[in-house]
């Protein structure tokens, strides 16, 4: 277990196994010789060292940040690497980018071939479904004013408004964009009109924009060059894309 917050958040679970179903399955778990937890950034470190098959468990779930974001730099360019996903990714982390099938990824500046297995579990959530919400708020029938949706992509979303049709009027259920602002009154909500526009428009809200494009073309062009044949070759290539730069310069 290579996460310090998921170490004490382990510790919150042992202390009150008698409250769960299988609590006493957990603490058999927990009292598991091969289970270790890594205290120090030392610790955390030497898990590169370990030989043989070994499970880490180590956040973020979307691979933006922590302690796993080194576990990728030492075993996803390993072939024996297996890389589980056991929660959602949002688009533009590199969890997604990752989950997508990208062929190689920069971390902290550097560049990495994808070669382990890139496998998920999309059955492992705490978050309710679109029943279990649409049934949570017909249960709390009837609402005065309007309904936000805020949490999800924008599929999710769309699909959950539709699915409370019939519940809630539609001009009710509200999806906020971006820097979008509202005054919620006792006679309901009023829209802020915008004083600056917004940060990102609508469709590029939650995609990839131009810098992926870049490290994407980055990652292609030192592929390209350690696949050329020789040192006259790459020099060739570096003379073509310099050119073709230049001429944008040019152009622009």
């Amino acid at each position: 277990m290579d996460s310090p917050l998921a170490t004490k958040a382990t510790r919150v679970f042992a202390k009150h196994h008698k409250e769960l179903e299988e609590g006493a399955v957990l603490m058999q778990g927990l009292k598991s010789r091969h289970l270790h937890f890594t205290e120090t950034r030392e610790q955390s470190i030497a898990l590169d060292r370990v030989q043989g098959f070994h499970i880490v468990i180590a956040a973020s779930g979307m691979c933006d940040a922590g302690r796993i974001r080194h576990r990728l730099r030492n075993w996803l360019w390993r072939d024996e690497a297996t890389v589980l996903f056991t929660g959602f990714q949002a688009a533009g982390t590199l969890g997604r980018i990752l989950q997508d099938g990208a062929k190689s990824v920069r971390i902290q500046g550097e560049e990495f071939a994808v070669r382990a297995r890139i496998r998920s579990l999309d059955l492992y959530s705490g978050h309710a479904d679109g029943t279990e919400l649409r049934d949570w708020i017909k249960a709390r029938l009837p609402i005065r004013h309007q309904l936000f949706l805020v949490h999800g992509e924008e599929p999710a979303m769309a699909g959950l408004a539709a699915r409370l049709d019939g519940i809630v009027a539609q001009d009710d259920v509200l999806l906020p964009k971006l820097d979008e602002g509202f005054v919620l009154t006792p006679d309901g909500t009023q829209s802020l009109a915008p004083t600056t526009p917004p940060r990102l428009s609508p469709e590029k809200v939650a995609h990839l924009d131009w810098h992926n494009d870049v490290s994407r073309l980055l990652l292609e062009i030192n592929e390209g060059l350690r696949a050329s044949p020789d040192e006259k070759t790459r020099a060739a290539l570096i003379r073509r894309l310099q050119r073709a730069l230049n001429d944008a310069e040019h152009q622009s």
